[in-house]
């Protein structure tokens, strides 16, 4: 069994309305799991978004709070619905139509993680997977939702940013002959999930730290974002993929010489960000 399946860092006073989260940088694999992998320790840990809450842990120092998944994702995707259930590793879960992220193995439950590579022999029993879910899955969206009902309650208005990295090879595929490659890619699911002016106002941070910013490709945002992004209620959702050749060695999976640089780069980043609703905003979809 895991411990808290989050750490939550909270300022010595609320000043700003948005809260920033790290859904997949968990890494406190239970030795149960390790037990059943066929996967070493390295590989296992491969589609972790390694050392985001590290990067953005300066989040409480400028008035919001930041929320870092302790449990790891090839464990617990909290990034997925909670019946994204992939019945190719769960006895007897059920197929929902066609879904093209539990058909690929990355459901709420992986079955592998990146570059396809499977998790476990065999499959898990219905009882495990809902235990995953009541100890780690609710109670890490069941604190977003307290965290967003604070935000409301003092600000009148919410902004979750959703903090991950992407591999290095994901976003040179992404960049062409007439454009920069990306360094950072905001997902707001195309104006779904955020309202113009707050993505704005989140790009403009980045730029104005020199990094080169996409907008929705190859990374739109996924269940956080779709899930707790309602403009027209004053509430959005911003996701942020970082390339994490800025900062890290992917294949040992340590922090490279460039680490604390880039960290300070993003405490400035994060100081712009948590400003976002100090001047009134047009909060209704756009």
């Amino acid at each position: 069994m895991l411990n808290a399946p989050y750490d939550l860092d909270m300022p010595a006073k609320r000043t700003s309305c948005v809260v920033f989260s790290s859904p997949h940088s968990g890494r406190n694999y239970p030795e149960s799991m390790l037990n059943r992998t066929v996967l070493n320790q390295n590989v296992i840990r491969s589609s972790e978004d390694a050392f985001v809450d590290q990067l953005f842990s300066a989040a409480a120092d400028y008035g919001a709070p930041m929320i870092a998944a302790t449990v790891p994702r090839a464990y617990l995707d909290l990034n997925r619905s909670a019946e994204e259930l992939d019945p190719a590793l769960i006895q007897g879960a059920r197929r929902h139509g066609h879904n093209p992220r539990v058909a690929s193995g990355l459901g709420v439950i992986p079955r592998v993680v990146a570059n396809g590579r499977a998790i476990y022999r065999g499959k898990l029993t219905m009882d495990e997977a809902r235990l995953r879910i009541d100890t780690c899955w609710r109670p890490y969206h069941a604190r977003i939702k307290s965290l967003l009902a604070e935000s409301h309650e003092a600000f009148g208005q919410a902004v979750l940013v959703d903090c991950h990295s992407m591999p290095h090879e994901a976003v040179a595929m992404a960049s062409t002959a007439k454009s920069k490659r990306p360094e950072v890619v905001l997902g707001d699911r195309f104006g779904a999930s955020a309202s113009a002016k707050v993505v704005d106002r989140i790009e403009a941070a980045f730029v104005a730290a020199g990094l080169n910013v996409a907008r929705n490709a190859p990374f739109a945002g996924a269940y956080v974002t779709q899930t707790y992004g309602r403009p027209i209620r004053h509430q959005h959702a911003v996701q942020v993929e970082i390339d994490r050749s800025l900062y890290m060695d992917e294949a040992r999976i340590e922090p490279n010489e460039n680490f604390a640089a880039f960290q300070e780069i993003l405490r400035e980043i994060i100081q712009d960000i948590a400003r976002v609703g100090e001047e009134p905003l047009r909060l209704a979809a756009e």
